[in-house]
């Protein structure tokens, strides 16, 4: 079941109409009287995005019409209607291909979520019929990953712990049958994962590394890797209290690599997939990890800390080197790593780092073409020497405050040697703004983009 999108197509329903700006003079002039006095009535300018309800002479809808600056159709195309419509369902008068009547579909099912687990909300929304040519199953799958991704972000730490993270990808383990360990508390030393343990020790909730495997052992090895910092309160370096507020999203890695995982497995792609989450918080109390101390990681690298606060590259350090250990033929990581990045390309645009060429060509295509954008900033080596550590190999943070994004990616890279390619998004994992099909709150980035990349890559 797809929200507010109806497969029932004898059902009743109100035409919407689309047209071309350019188009609007021309086609006014086609209409009846009682259109073209309506909207004269009304007031009503042809402006990008803008609709009009037309009514009947019966006091019913006769039909609703929407401008485009153009019809070139994507994902948020139909995004402003669902909320602004009278409750009923809509069919769009169209002729769409399979992409195009897919992406209006996700759109306008996106633009109907509702945050509402601590507070009822008896918003309604308008309903669409399925238009023909529609993937009905890359819709369903679309819009619920998101829709997870929103919602993981969106509950708060005190029920989305790492325990509770846990649950979430046990559920969708569950759904696909795929197998899941979970290395919980002092097992982290046991099995190899010492940044992971280091960072998450001081929390009353045990940190963890998630481990979830589905698909063919023979088919090519898929690695999602996410970051999974519940909640960041800087550690003992700790963040003032403003910079706090949104800190329930540090796990937004997490909920991009959940969410792409499940459109994975949904679909059936035929690969070996592999997800690991380390799942922490990054809390204060009398054994919380300190500036100056040296860790060894997972890979034996040393590691000093400069700041505590940088401590989502450490647990994931961890993480990418266990999956790094199978040279996957693709290693993907998300997460919410640095404000350099949102200093570099803004909130709403995924910084991405790769040195595969070919790799990030095929994401940028499919990033356009899904409305889902990305911007590729370099892995600069010269850079590299900025994170030197004197008593250490490495610095977990930066000898300057320029180039953040950049020299975590460096300390990332650090701990990828094997895989044959590699590719890492430093995300927001949150709208600041409202925007057509896009509430406030938690949202997904580049996993629409990366499921098209992926199943052009390996296809089915």
């Amino acid at each position: 079941m797809i929200p507010n999108i109806s497969d029932e197509t004898a059902t009743p329903s109100t035409s919407i109409k689309v047209i071309e700006i350019s188009a609007f003079d021309g086609w006014l002039n086609d209409q009846t009287d009682m259109v073209k006095n309506w909207i004269s009535v009304q007031a009503f300018k042809p402006v990008k995005g803008a609709h009009i309800v037309v009514p009947n002479p019966e006091g019913g809808i006769s039909f609703v019409l929407l401008v485009l600056k153009d019809l070139n159709w994507n994902v948020w195309s139909l995004a402003s209607l669902p909320a602004s419509l009278p409750e009923g369902i809509y069919k769009l008068e169209a002729e769409l291909d399979e992409k195009q009547a897919s992406d209006v579909s996700i759109g306008w099912s996106l633009a109907t979520y509702k945050f509402d687990r601590y507070k009822e909300n008896n918003k309604v929304f308008a309903t669409l019929v399925l238009p023909v040519n529609a993937d009905q199953a890359h819709v369903e799958r679309s819009v619920y990953a998101t829709n997870l991704a929103r919602d993981l972000i969106n509950i708060p730490t005190s029920d989305m712990g790492p325990k509770a993270l846990e649950g979430a990808a046990s559920q969708i383990a569950g759904e696909f049958e795929a197998r899941q360990m979970n290395v919980v508390g002092e097992d982290l030393l046991t099995y190899h994962f010492p940044m992971v343990h280091a960072v998450g020790r001081a929390s009353e909730q045990k940190p963890r590394l998630i481990d979830m495997v589905w698909g063919d052992a023979s088919a090519p090895k898929v690695t999602i890797v996410g970051k999974g910092v519940c909640f960041d309160t800087g550690g003992l370096d700790l963040k003032p209290s403003s910079a706090m507020l949104l800190m329930k999203k540090d796990m937004g890695g997490a909920a991009m690599a959940l969410g792409l995982a499940y459109m994975i497995m949904h679909a059936g792609l035929p690969v070996r997939l592999r997800v690991l989450i380390p799942a922490v918080e990054n809390a204060v109390s009398g054994n919380a990890y300190r500036p100056g101390d040296v860790l060894t990681s997972r890979s034996g690298k040393t590691v000093e800390i400069g700041n505590t606060d940088a401590e989502g590259r450490l647990v994931l350090a961890d993480a990418l080197t266990a999956a790094d250990e199978e040279e996957p033929d693709l290693l993907i990581d998300f997460a919410t790593l640095t404000g350099a990045a949102r200093v570099a390309v803004g909130t709403e645009i995924s910084a991405t780092f790769t040195d595969d060429d070919e790799l990030f060509a095929l994401i940028e295509r499919h990033a356009k073409a899904e409305n889902d954008p990305v911007w590729r900033l370099p892995l600069w080596d010269n850079y590299r020497e900025l994170i030197d550590s004197k008593v250490a190999e490495i610095n977990n943070s930066g000898s300057t405050g320029f180039a953040g994004a950049i020299t975590a990616g460096l300390f990332l890279k650090e701990f990828v040697e094997k895989s044959k390619s590699w590719v890492h998004f430093d995300i927001m994992a949150y709208n600041n703004r409202a925007r057509a099909g896009r509430p406030v709150g938690g949202e997904a980035f580049a996993i629409r983009t990366m499921f098209a990349a992926l199943s052009e890559r390996y296809g089915k």
